[in-house]
Formats: structure tokens, C-alpha cells, sequence
């Protein structure tokens, strides 16, 4: 099962680092997933797309610091966009991962539908268990200084 659900992961993973990912829409873990871009220049992107989105590829770089034109340049190329563009004529993204999801087999495309949404049940299992759990915790937190108040003083 867990074999299954690193597999639905990394499966994930690849589509999203293949897909163009616009610097105005993403969230950081999609940021995260362009080469290059780790947990710190995402949430740089992230603070500063709060302030407004970025016009270009200039108002990017000028916004963002730690990034400038090489490196902007290396992004692009992996797949970031600026409301859509690409960097001074770098490619946007590769067209070949579109390709191959029509020539996917129909039985592991609904194969894969089945995993996912059985992930997505047992995540939601843990979640409601967990929320249980923190109910009850809370429960007897709440609980404890009633039995001290109990006590006779000495």
C-alpha cells in the first residue's frame, strides 16, 4: 500500500516538474518542483506575488531577490512562466509529457483513478482519526486541573 502511494507520488511529482508552472498561480510545493527553486526563493515568490502579481520576467527578477537573469533563464527553461511567457525566448515547458498521456492505456489510467481515490479515502481516515484523537486530548486536558481542584488542601 505504501509502495503504491510513493508510486501515485512520484507519478505526480514528474507531471507537475514537466508542466509549465506560472509564477502568478502556483503554490510553493509546485514552485518547490522546479529545478533550481527551493523552499526558500519559493517562499520569497510566494511573499512577494502577495503584494501583487508579477507583470514580466523584469518585474519578477526585480521583486525576487537571490534570482537574476541566469537564473531566471534556468527556471524558464524548466518549465516557469510569467503569465504564460517564457523567459527572453527560452522554452516554457517540454510538449513531449502531453504527447504520451494520449497514448496512455485506458485500464492504468482508471487503475490509477482507483489508487488515488483510495489514497485520498485513507487520508481522510487518518484525518478524522487524528481530529478524534485531538478532541481527546483536548478532552482530558481540559479535564486534569478539575482533579487537582478536587484535592483536599493541606
Amino acid at each position: 500500500m505504501l509502495k503504491k502511494i510513493l508510486l501515485i507520488i512520484t507519478m505526480l511529482y514528474a507531471a507537475v516538474a514537466f508542466a509549465a508552472v506560472d509564477v502568478n498561480k502556483a503554490t510553493a510545493a509546485e514552485l518547490d518542483g522546479i529545478k533550481g527553486i527551493g523552499p526558500a526563493i519559493s517562499t520569497k515568490i510566494v511573499d512577494e506575488r502577495k503584494k501583487g502579481n508579477f507583470k514580466d520576467w523584469n518585474d519578477f527578477i526585480e521583486r525576487v531577490k537571490g534570482v537574476g537573469e541566469k537564473n531566471a533563464a534556468k527556471f524558464s527553461s524548466d518549465g516557469l512562466t510569467v503569465d504564460g511567457a517564457g523567459f527572453k525566448g527560452a522554452p516554457a515547458a517540454p510538449a513531449a509529457p502531453a504527447a504520451k498521456e494520449e497514448k496512455k492505456d485506458p485500464k492504468a489510467d482508471a487503475k490509477m483513478k482507483a489508487e488515488e481515490a483510495k489514497a485520498k479515502k485513507e487520508a481522510a481516515k487518518q484525518a478524522k482519526e487524528d481530529a478524534k484523537k485531538a478532541k481527546a486530548d483536548k478532552k482530558a486536558a481540559a479535564e486534569a486541573p478539575k482533579d487537582t481542584a478536587s484535592a483536599p488542601k493541606k
